[in-house]
């Protein structure tokens, strides 16, 4: 038998009517869905897609772990690792900077042999003269090599200063504090080094401190405009500078790229074709231990500077030493620098190099700076070898 009216559940009402055309409003994540034209998922599709993209996240991560173990492989595999992975360390002198900065200095070699200083480039580290190191301390030099301000060891400027001037007035505080009495250095810089001693010379008694000096893959003047690292065709200096000032410039941290993509990007920026990975993985853990700000600070210094002027002061035999692939200062920069020196001792330009000519070709480097040492020496009067004392007439002749 039916149940009374009153016992039957309440009927459904009928839907509302909606005009044509009408469409529900939906969810965010049903509009994503249906953007992207994927359908609506039941629990099980859920996990199952979650499950899915946790294989591919592990997927990719595995791939990106087999790949590091490769570029590990290569390095390791390379004939100049062993060298790199422990290169020469030495005694260690803390000089005070007139700014209240610490610059760290390591003296390698026999005491009371001829002093060479060294002094690297931006981004670097007193290691990046290794090969050199080792060479020149076996041959009866004595070497200093310090970290810039803000590099390596060195702290950072208790003021943010790493104006070029900064960086000249730190030479100054080496030769005072690391070179012996009445001796005359051979004062070599690469890249920034090398900056930092024109601008010493331009404020400081050049014949008195240094009896030769040396400038590897450098420039002066224009280094914004003239590197080759990308050049759009077509475009104004006046637009390239502040675009150039910018890229070189970016006070960020070195994108997390994968391995073999990273050691491309320094290879073509820095190295030339011949480099190993060895090389490059050398310097990039330099690179990656430059703080942010100074490596920006720095590049901003760099980006207005003009020390052309500065160069005729440099009045002691110069080497001029670049790389003929160096795209961040091309040698069209050695040749207007040597053009500028009173006493350009030579002129030299390695094929097949980049910029870091210390490290793609330690032997020539080696060769040359050897070469402006020894020449510096024989060229001291005989009585004043030994104490250091340069005589009137080689520091007339200088």
């Amino acid at each position: 038998a039916r149940p009374p009216r009153s016992a039957r559940p309440p009927a459904r009402a009928a839907p509302a009517r909606q005009p044509r055309g009408h469409r529900p409003p939906a969810t965010p994540y049903r509009s994503l869905l249906r953007v992207c034209n994927i359908p609506a998922m039941g629990r099980v599709q859920r996990r199952a897609r979650v499950a899915l993209a946790g294989v591919g996240g592990l997927t990719a991560a595995a791939a990106w772990a087999i790949e590091h173990r490769r570029y590990e492989r290569r390095i390791t595999a390379d004939p100049e690792y062993p060298f790199l992975s422990a290169p020469p360390t030495g005694r260690a002198i803390d000089v005070a900077a007139r700014d209240g900065t610490v610059l760290h200095a390591e003296v390698f070699g026999p005491e009371g042999a001829p002093t060479i200083v060294l002094a690297h480039g931006w981004t670097e580290a007193l290691r990046i003269w290794a090969y050199q190191i080792d060479d020149l301390s076996r041959r009866d030099f004595r070497v200093v090599a310090y970290d810039l301000r803000g590099h390596g060891q060195s702290t950072k400027s208790p003021t943010g200063d790493y104006s070029i001037g900064a960086f000249g007035d730190d030479v100054e505080a080496i030769l005072r504090a690391c070179v012996p009495a009445g001796e005359r250095a051979v004062l070599v810089g690469h890249s920034l080094g090398a900056m930092s001693i024109a601008s010493w010379a331009e404020r400081h008694p050049v014949a008195e401190r240094v009896s030769a000096a040396g400038l590897v893959s450098t420039g002066v003047v224009d280094l914004l405009t003239e590197h080759m690292v990308f050049r759009p065709p077509r475009i104004p200096a006046a637009v390239f500078r502040p675009i150039s000032a910018y890229v070189l410039g970016a006070p960020g941290t070195i994108p997390g790229f994968s391995p073999s993509l990273l050691d491309a990007v320094i290879r073509y920026v820095a190295f030339g074709p011949t480099a190993g990975p060895a090389q490059v993985a050398f310097y990039e853990r330099m690179l990656r231990d430059c703080p942010a700000d100074v490596r920006a600070g720095t590049a901003a210094a760099m980006s207005n500077m003009n020390l052309l002027g500065a160069l005729s002061r440099l009045t002691v035999p110069t080497l001029v030493l670049a790389g003929s692939r160096d795209r961040l200062t091309p040698p069209s920069h050695a040749r207007r620098i040597a053009a500028a020196l009173p006493a350009p001792a030579e002129v030299v330009e390695l094929p097949l190099t980049g910029h870091m000519a210390p490290l793609e070709r330690p032997a020539e480097v080696s060769y040359w700076l050897r070469a402006l040492a020894t020449r510096a020496q024989d060229s001291a009067a005989p009585a004043d070898r030994g104490t250091g004392t340069p005589s009137r007439s080689a520091v007339h002749a200088a």
